[in-house]
Formats: structure tokens, sequence, C-alpha cells
């Protein structure tokens, strides 16, 4: 630790050499130009025989010889004010026949302070050119440091984190645990002449854990870990990105077997194309860690490990076999995953007897490690506020609808037109999933506004986990995305712009139905659209003629008014059960799944199949 504080000690105290040096030439480059210009003459240059002139002339206080710069100036007394008059020296002898003649003080300087300063300049920039020849010679790179890898070292176990850490990701596990045991052993691979991969790339969405992954590989392989990101090898001057690069292999190779993990790889990662422009400095970086990733042995046990969630954009020479070996995808988890993530993430959390993370997972489909981790933190803090030591079930419920929809806005108090009119909407979603079959089944019905900008939801949790939905599914959930403007049509006499979020997923959803799934007669299976960014935005790009993308708009908005149209019939046939439960929503504001099918099922009858009679 002595040793490692010295180093920085030192290497501190040399920019702070470096810097002095550059200051100081900055001041006597600055001093040198004003002193060489006061010396130079103060008055306009005039011709060697206009000089004479004036010397023979006018009234002369004195003139001097000034050698350095081969110069001769005259001071003149003129209409009572002095004028400096100056020239290159072409004839010094016509000049002191002159001045001895008329018998004029003159004097002169062949090293002027002007010339000190320009010698101390050469000897100052002298040393910077030495100081930077020893720098880069002794690996600290341009500039005392520019150039060198500032990657973080975590010597073997300081990374604090295992395999026992990480969970829900058992596939990407497996994977890398094959890693973990060649650093452990190499010579057992070494025997049957099996190689170390170079690298592997963890590719997922953001929050998955990919970074978790790769600290615990190191934790699991007890090496030296290096971790950076992709951002770190960026840098202004042109050549800078490359000579990290270098630094960081080489320090590496030093202390291998050992792991070095680039975060976003993609900051100096992304494909060469030169159609959509370059940058000089980022394909310089990309071709100096293709080099080095070539130039190294991997008998030694250097792993690279890199995480981005923007493959599609990677160079395809840095995934080739022999670089970044293996693609490891960090997905979001399934429902198993999750419960195993709340467990992870909840062991040092004081839970209640009535914690079920079986329930919160199936509530919390699409969430990632990084929501889940910051559920269990909400739901403590809800309990903290309650004045409990220990979590309950109804906490973590509440935790989860504060990441999804955000806190309650109790300080928003809507009038009793826009209250009627939010709890009819929700009620028409709520009633629409109840009565189809194939829906999710409610579990809360709400019209306290939240902080993301809802006034009111339905929370609709699902039986078991789904991979797959069928064309009666989506129609189904056309159907109850609809069914809140549905109701708005039936029961007032004008719509309002609370299901604009409604119509866009529902659109979204048609469209995806007729591009993507090929569930359209009209256009049958062509995949007209495809998606970008997978991992990030999941945005869509078009795929055909414009007179097939208006056809497909013509098919989507069929689809949409056959959904609204069917909406609107199961509401109107059931406009009692819609009053009785709008009416004690607007009471209680908020109601449960079991309070809202209790009274569905007193108006339809128990034995009704229409409705979920297991809620």
């Amino acid at each position: 630790m002595d040793n490692k504080n010295d180093k920085n000690n030192k290497n501190k105290n040399n920019k702070n050499i470096l810097i002095i040096l550059l200051f100081g030439m900055a001041v006597l480059a600055a001093f040198s130009f004003f002193s060489r210009n006061l010396f130079a003459g103060r008055a306009g240059s005039i011709t060697y025989n206009e000089f004479l002139e004036i010397i023979k002339t006018k009234e002369v206080e004195e003139v001097v010889f000034n050698e350095m710069y081969n110069r001769i100036s005259a001071e003149v007394k003129e209409e009572g004010r002095e004028v400096i008059y100056s020239t290159a020296i072409v004839d010094k002898d016509a000049a002191l026949d002159i001045i001895k003649d008329r018998n004029i003080k003159y004097s002169g300087t062949v090293v002027s302070s002007s010339s000190w300063i320009s010698i101390a300049l050469y000897a100052i920039f002298a040393g910077v050119m030495l100081y930077w020849m020893f720098s880069m010679r002794s690996g600290g790179g341009l500039l005392g440091g520019l150039g060198k890898s500032n990657a973080k070292v975590y010597v073997q176990k300081e990374t604090g984190v295992s395999f026992a850490d990480v969970a829900g990701q058992d596939e990407a596990m497996e994977s890398l645990v094959e890693i973990v045991e060649f650093l452990h052993n190499p010579g057992r691979y070494a025997e049957i002449g099996a190689k170390l991969p170079k690298g592997a790339l963890l590719v997922g969405p953001p929050g998955t854990g990919k970074t978790l992954l790769a600290k615990a590989v190191a934790g699991e392989a007890k090496v030296p870990f290096f971790s950076l990101a992709g951002s770190d090898f960026v840098e202004m001057f042109v050549g800078m990105g490359a000579s990290r690069v270098r630094s960081l292999f080489k320090e590496a190779q030093q202390m291998a077997p050992c792991i070095v993990f680039i975060d976003e790889i993609d900051a100096i990662g992304k494909s060469r194309d030169s159609r959509y422009g370059g940058n000089d400095e980022r394909e310089q970086t990309l071709n100096a860690l293709l080099a080095e990733m070539d130039g190294f042995d991997s008998s030694k046990g250097v792993f690279i490990l890199a995480a981005t969630n923007r493959p599609e954009v990677l160079d395809p020479a840095l995934q080739r076999p022999g670089r970044l070996d293996r693609r490891i995808i960090v997905d979001k988890p399934d429902v198993k995953g999750r419960v195993a993530v709340l467990k992870v993430h909840g062991k040092n959390v004081n839970m209640g007897e009535d914690v079920d993370f079986q329930e919160i997972a199936l509530a919390t489909s699409g969430a990632v490690g990084s929501d889940l981790a910051n559920m269990i933190n909400e739901a403590a803090i809800l309990a903290v506020k309650k004045n409990r030591n220990y979590v309950t079930q109804a906490d973590l419920l509440e935790s989860v609808e504060v990441v999804i929809a955000g806190k309650e806005k109790k300080d928003r108090v809507m009038n009793e037109k826009e209250k009627r009119t939010v709890a009819y909407h929700e009620v028409g979603h709520a009633l629409a999933a109840a009565l189809q079959k194939g829906s999710e089944p409610v579990q809360k019905i709400t019209i306290v506004p939240r902080t993301m900008g809802s006034l009111g939801y339905v929370m609709q949790t699902p039986e078991e986990e789904r991979y797959l939905m069928t064309q009666a599914e989506l129609e189904t959930e056309l159907v109850t995305l609809l069914a809140g403007r549905a109701s708005e049509a039936l029961f007032f006499e004008s719509v309002s712009t609370g299901a604009a979020n409604d119509i866009e997923k529902a659109t979204q959803l048609a469209r995806s139905m007729v591009t993507r799934f090929g569930m359209s007669k009209e256009l049958g299976l062509m995949g007209l659209e495809t998606v970008t960014d997978e991992y990030l935005t999941a945005r869509t790009v078009m795929n055909c003629s414009d007179q097939t993308a208006a056809r497909v708009d013509q098919v989507v908005k069929e689809m949409l008014d056959q959904a609204y149209g069917k909406a609107k019939a199961l509401l109107s046939e059931n406009r009692e059960a819609m009053e009785k439960i709008a009416a004690f929503l607007i009471e209680k504001e908020t109601i449960t799944g079991k309070e809202f099918m209790k009274i569905l099922q007193e108006i339809k009858g128990e034995e009704d199949p229409s409705c979920h009679p297991e809620l």
C-alpha cells in the first residue's frame, strides 16, 4: 500500500512540475514578445537613407545600436515630444560618421535582456522535451499520463462479489464457470491443448447485471480484475486512446492471470463503416484494441470481458472468433429468476411472515434485477414510514406500484366531473378484462393520481409466466385497451384526453400484429417491420414500399375500429355493473380485484362462466 501511495505521489509531483514548466514557458514567451517589440522600436520603420537624413538634420537625443536584432534607433525631439525612429543597420560606419560629426550620444547592446529571455525559453523547451521523452519511455504516456491506462484494479477478492450474489442468470453463469475453472487451473486444460478463450461479450438490456456478473467472475477466480468503461479510452487528442489501450494490455500481461472488463464497449467499438462518417480517434483506438487482442498470448491467462446493450453497432472484427469468442446473453429474468433475485436482495432485509415472492414475481413481468432491487428498497422505506421494523406483502405490492407508476399524488385534488370520468374509464378497462376469456385477472383498480402522469390505472396480474400469445389473446388485449375510451363515449357527452396512452399502446400492438406477427389476412405472412436497438428503445423500422405502408395503416385502423366496436358493445350490455362498480370506486378511490369481482358476480350471478371465478 505504501509503494502504491509513493507512486501516486510521484506521479502527482511530476504533473505539478510539468504544469510549472509550461506556465513558465508561457510567461517567458509573452515577456519576450513584448520586450522584443520595445527593442524593435516604437515608431514605424523607415529606410536607411531616411534615417541618415533624420540624424543629420533633426535634433537627436540618442542613437542606440541593437546588434541582436540588427536594428538602429534614434530618439528625436519634434514639436515638444519625443519620437523614436528605427530601421535595419545597413551601413554602420556611415551612421557613426554623422553621429561623431554632430557629437550625438550613442550606445549599443550586443546581447540584450530579450536575448537572455530567448535562451531561457529554449532551455525550458528542451527540458520539457526531455521530460516528455522520459515519460514515454517509462510508460507514463504523452504529457505525463494522458496516454496511460486509468483502469481500476481490484486484486483477488477485493471485488467482494461472487456467483452467490448473482441470481436469475443461470445460463449466463454456466458460460462463465468454465472461464473461472480455466483461471483456477490452466495447466489442466493446457495438457490436452485447450486454450482459454480470449474474451466474452455480455449482451443484454440495462440493469440485468452484466457488470455484476463480471465482478462475480473475478471474485470467484480470485485474480486481479481491471475495470474501466469504453469512454475512458476517448480523449480529445488523437492517439491518446490507442496509447491507453497499449498501456492497459501491457499492465494486464504483467499481472496475468487476470480479467480485463470493458463496460459499454460500444463507445470505442462502433463499426468503422465509412458511409456514416468516421471518427479518427475512435477508429485508431479500436484498431489498437483489435491488434492487442490478436497480439497477446492467451495461455498467460488474460481474459477480456466486455459488456454492451447495443451489439448491433459493434464492428464485426471485434466479435469474430479469436477476439470476443463468446456472446453471452444476459436477458430479463423469468418468473423463477425474479423470485431468486428478490431473495438475494431481500436476504439482508427483515421480511414478515406473509411475504410471498412468487406473487411479487408474477406482478413484475419484464422487470430486471435493478428494478427488483429498487422495489425491495422502496418496500423497506415504506415499512419504516409506517413505524415497523419488518416488511410486509402490502409494502412490497405498494413498492411495485411506486416503481411502475410513481408515488401517489395526494396533493392533487380532481373535481367531481374529472373523478367520475376517470372512474368510468378505469372500470371500463377492468370490466372488459373480466368479461373476456384469456385476459389477465384484475388485481387492483385505483383513481388516485400518480407522479408518473397517470390519473388512475388497473393492475392486472398474470396467473403464470407467458412466453407466447395467440391471436385471440392479442385481440382481447386490444378490446381491453380501448374499453376506457368506449366507456367515456357511452356514459358522457364527450370523450376526454385520458385515453392517449391506451390508444398509443393499442396502435402499436395492432401494427405489430400486422407487420411482424403475420396476423392480417389482407397482407399475409410478410415481415414488414424490423426491430432496432433491441435491448434499449426497441424502435421499429418499416421495410416496405410507401403503398404497402399506406395499406398497413388502413388495416391497423380497421382492426382498432373493430376492437373499439366490440368494447362498446360489451360495456353496453353491462351498464348496470358499470354504474355500480364506478360508484363504489368513486367512494373508495381504490378497490381490490376481489372487491371488484364480488360486485360483478352479485350482478351477473356467481355461476356465470364469463367471469373469473377463481377470484
